[in-house]
């Protein structure tokens, strides 16, 4: 398919015609014409006109002139003695009725071997362009008759547009296992959909960050307790349909699955985050995700905003096979994370798991080589993993399954051993980041969003972070006292006093209560007045708060019903108590009421 301007001739019959040729010995990818880009704006020259064009290359500042009197074709290069590369250039003319054919000639001499990138005619359809593909010569012929020739300019490696084209990265979002260490919230649900900040799940940060990065490619892996996280994608997403996204965009959710291939006998699920992503990997093979180029791997359980692609972009600048997102960390903290030690370049080359003493001391590393301050770096001389990855898909696909193919875990085990053999480079993100993986943890990110100012932000204008839209009304307060405190939607509190607390949907406090830090994770549904009064005379507990109760340090989860005259503060600063039988579970000091629970009025913890 060649350009249209070309097909603008002096003579109705006759159209001027371009050959392209490859001076690699290799085999193009893709076919002979399908993976090749032209370097050049404008190639449109008539039989009796002299056209020319240029281009420059801002790396290099090169400028080439050709020019065609209709007979030969030349090419011209101004910098300080070199010489032009030869390479075969023949000019012919063909019937219109032949036009569009591309006859395969052969060239007289072997071309150079150069491995360059070139822009691609905006003109020309169905060269669809890989970011690493064979140098390229135009080629011409008249009558047979050999002429002189000119190659064309160096390019640089990666163009902005291929940089930057969300369209080739895919991501993979990983559900997490069984969630112990958050239990009693994961009793019921999945890690990623355990509610925050009032009105969201923890799947929507991820999902948020890839749509307001432009991926609109993502798969999320499923195993444990998935079913509400599925009806909340189900909702929020609308994936499978690709009626939001339009075009190939398209969210699915991949559940895990006993196979006969997957291990002898087939018997075993996902057992690792590597493992979980090479059960799928024939996903990446498919022809719908032909054109994927990177896969970005992600956790669902972690609470930040990041701009995806500056992260990919900056993979693909570096020319590395795996990029690995990490944190700068102070001293404090550095032995509670997986740590990496990187090179002046930002390779990364060594790992090191929660180290201690001497091994702490070894890992520390310039952090200003990454783009912090001389102070900053001073602060934080050492980088932990965030658990979120760029790969390279045939480096991906490699890995899983060629060079380590019993390896079950990325952090653990394929990185490590990957940083031998592969380029394995470290991207810093320098702002808010907390991994909710425990039940303190999550409590004080949710705390946190009450600060003046807070560290984060669900609310930003230009990267929302997106939930399923409930249509429910606007909170109702009536004479109550409220501090420092997130209500959302749908909620009633009634003479009651909230300070430095969470109150999530459709929750209801009643007269009297007395509640600070605290999270109410809401309801699924409401009682009505007459459900709540026949609920009362028979000695029952309607849902919420009920009236003259005192919670501190708690948590309570959804449709929990906490009856009249209850104080739960943990007085006592129990740290661990399972006392399932009574609707409550102490982890860290935080007392927990379980979902759908109801707590006995006049009960004291």
């Amino acid at each position: 398919a060649l350009p249209s301007a070309l097909v603008d001739s002096p003579r109705p019959s006759q159209a001027w015609v371009f050959r392209i040729v490859s001076t690699s010995e290799k085999k193009l990818p893709g076919g002979r014409f399908g993976q090749l880009r032209l370097a050049a704006d404008v190639i449109r020259s008539k039989a009796t006109d002299v056209g020319a064009f240029c281009r420059r290359d801002a790396a290099r500042t090169r400028e080439m002139e050709l020019a065609c009197d209709g007979e030969a074709v030349r090419g011209k290069q101004h910098e300080s003695n070199r010489t032009w590369r030869d390479a075969e250039v023949r000019f012919r003319r063909m019937e219109r009725s032949e036009f569009g054919r591309v006859r395969r000639e052969p060239t007289r001499r072997r071309l150079t071997k150069v491995d360059r990138t070139c822009r691609c005619l905006s003109t020309t359809k169905g060269m669809r362009g890989n970011r690493r593909t064979r140098r390229a010569v135009l080629t011409t012929c008249k009558g047979g008759e050999g002429v002189h020739a000119a190659t064309l300019a160096e390019a640089p490696t990666v163009s902005e547009e291929a940089l930057g084209n969300p369209k080739s990265v895919s991501a993979v979002i990983l559900g997490g296992g069984a969630g112990t260490r958050l239990y009693p919230l994961t009793k019921s649900r999945a890690k990623p959909a355990v509610p925050i900040g009032g009105a969201y799940r923890l799947i929507d940060v991820p999902m948020s960050n890839c749509i307001n990065s432009g991926i609109k490619k993502i798969y999320i892996l499923t195993q444990f307790n998935s079913t509400s996280l599925n009806r909340h994608l189900a909702k929020t997403y609308n994936f499978g349909s690709g009626i939001r996204f339009g075009g190939a965009g398209f969210v699915e959710v991949l559940a895990a699955t006993q196979t006969p291939e997957s291990t002898p006998g087939g018997k075993d699920w996902f057992r690792g985050t590597a493992d979980a992503v090479r059960q799928y990997s024939w996903l990446f093979t498919d022809i719908k995700n032909k054109d994927i180029e990177d896969v970005l791997i992600l956790s669902g359980d972690h609470l930040y905003r990041m701009d995806y692609m500056d992260f990919v972009r900056k993979h693909r600048e570096s020319g590395a096979g795996i990029t690995v997102g990490c944190l700068p960390i102070d001293h404090s903290r550095a032995s509670d994370f997986g740590l990496m030690k990187i090179d002046d370049t930002g390779r990364i080359i060594e790992f090191a798991e929660k180290p201690k003493g001497d091994a702490l001391e070894a890992m520390k590393v310039d952090t200003s080589i990454l783009g912090l301050s001389r102070e900053e770096a001073n602060l934080s001389p050492f980088i932990a993993s965030m658990g979120i990855y760029v790969f390279k898909k045939s480096v991906l696909l490699d890995l899983l399954m060629k060079e380590f193919p019993l390896a079950l875990d990325f952090g653990s085990e394929i990185l490590p051993a990957a940083s031998k053999t592969c380029k394995v480079q470290a991207y810093l993100f320098n702002d808010y980041w907390e991994d909710i993986g425990t039940i303190k943890s999550f409590f004080d990110a949710n705390l946190a969003l009450t600060q003046q100012p807070p560290r984060f932000e669900f609310y930003d204008p230009d990267n929302p972070i997106y939930t399923s839209p409930r249509f429910l009304p606007p909170a109702q307060i009536k004479k109550s006292h409220v501090v420092d405190s997130i209500i959302s939607h749908g909620c009633f509190l009634q003479e009651c006093s909230v300070e430095h607390s969470i109150i999530g949907l459709r929750s209801r406090v009643e007269k009297g209560a007395d509640i600070k830090d605290t999270m109410l994770i809401g309801a699924d549904y409401y009682e009505s007045k007459e459900q709540r009064i026949r609920l009362l005379e028979a000695g029952q507990v309607p849902i919420g708060v009920g009236q003259n109760c005192v919670l501190r340090n708690c948590i309570a989860d959804k449709n929990a019903r906490i009856g009249k005259d209850c104080v739960i503060v943990n007085k006592d600063g129990v740290e661990e108590a399972n006392r399932e039988d009574e609707g409550l579970y102490i982890r860290s000091g935080i007392v927990t009421v379980l979902r759908n629970a109801t707590v006995l009025p006049g009960t004291v913890i």
